[in-house]
């Protein structure tokens, strides 16, 4: 097989891929899926869960339960005691969640990296100028969560929630082909703005992208949290403290949570991009002379 015949048959798949996941009418997919996972009848809920399991990469044995009501219970499923080990470590913000380390790197004219060789303004991710400016110069990472992965998110650090704010958005399809061919993807989708406060007053902020397929995301230290699309995208102002490694929230289905890490902070050093993260893990690191 030549090489061309190879990359003629890995950009059909690409293209397959594609139209699938996004060409598709997206939002009535997304509605669609977010009815039939919720049916709790044995058979709809173990056909549903077979499938899952057959087409992505699922681990369920760190799952609080053995058995769900639903493919969409198993979707938001708690993990038990002890499945993930927090990094205790004061000078280091842990990751959020288990993910794949996607684009990452240095905040810069106010733009950031969706893959390479394609950037989006920060200031759209957002959607507040201010608060754009203030990560010019500072470490970001784009964490993926696969369909099978874990889906709740947790606290990087002792930390205390300063506001949410709602952004109503699109469904498309956040995986790599995706990331490739639509242009600022993360700003067209639906997400929050997650605005929090570390102990040595460090700002950082955490952005929970949503995608195709059932979509959505809770935020359970907010009483609004349940339905954040009801709040209009206004600013909610919160003063939730959370531990390190508490849980935040989670998503209905896989997606990206964007990193946006406070002045001085780094990347842990030995990680590289496709490095697969666990919830807990070492991500960023604090400036050596931040008071601890």
């Amino acid at each position: 097989m030549t090489l061309r015949t190879t990359l003629g048959r890995l950009g059909a798949q690409e293209d397959l891929n594609f139209l699938l996941t996004n060409r598709l009418p997206r939002r009535l997919a997304t509605q669609a899926m977010g009815r039939i996972s919720r049916i709790e009848q044995p058979w709809v809920r173990d056909a549903s869960i077979a499938l899952w399991r057959l087409f992505c990469d699922v681990d369920l044995s760190d799952a609080k339960e053995q058995r769900f009501a639903s493919l969409h219970a198993a979707f938001v499923r708690e993990l038990r005691p002890g499945a993930r080990s927090v990094d205790p470590d004061p000078a280091v913000a842990v990751s959020p969640c288990d993910a794949i380390l996607g684009a990452h790197g240095i905040v810069e004219a106010g733009q950031v990296l969706q893959v390479k060789g394609s950037s989006y303004r920060l200031a759209d991710l957002v959607q507040d100028q201010a608060l754009a400016r203030a990560h010019e110069g500072c470490a970001y990472a784009t964490l993926r969560l696969t369909a099978g992965m874990y889906h709740r998110f947790h606290a990087p650090a002792d930390l205390r929630v300063e506001s949410v704010r709602h952004l109503w958005g699109d469904t498309w399809n956040v995986n790599p082909i995706a990331l490739k061919r639509v242009e600022a993807l993360f700003c067209r989708n639906e997400r929050a703005v997650i605005r929090v406060r570390l102990p040595d007053g460090a700002a950082m902020t955490l952005v929970p992208v949503a995608a195709i397929l059932v979509a959505g995301l809770k935020l359970g230290f907010l009483a609004e949290g349940g339905d954040l699309r009801a709040t209009g995208g206004r600013t909610i102002a919160s003063g939730a403290d959370l531990a390190r490694g508490a849980e935040m929230g989670w998503f209905e289905h896989g997606s990206t949570i964007v990193v946006l890490a406070p002045p001085g902070y780094t990347l842990e050093p030995a990680l590289r991009e496709g490095a697969r993260l666990r919830m807990g893990q070492a991500l960023l690191r604090a400036p050596r002379d931040t008071p601890q």
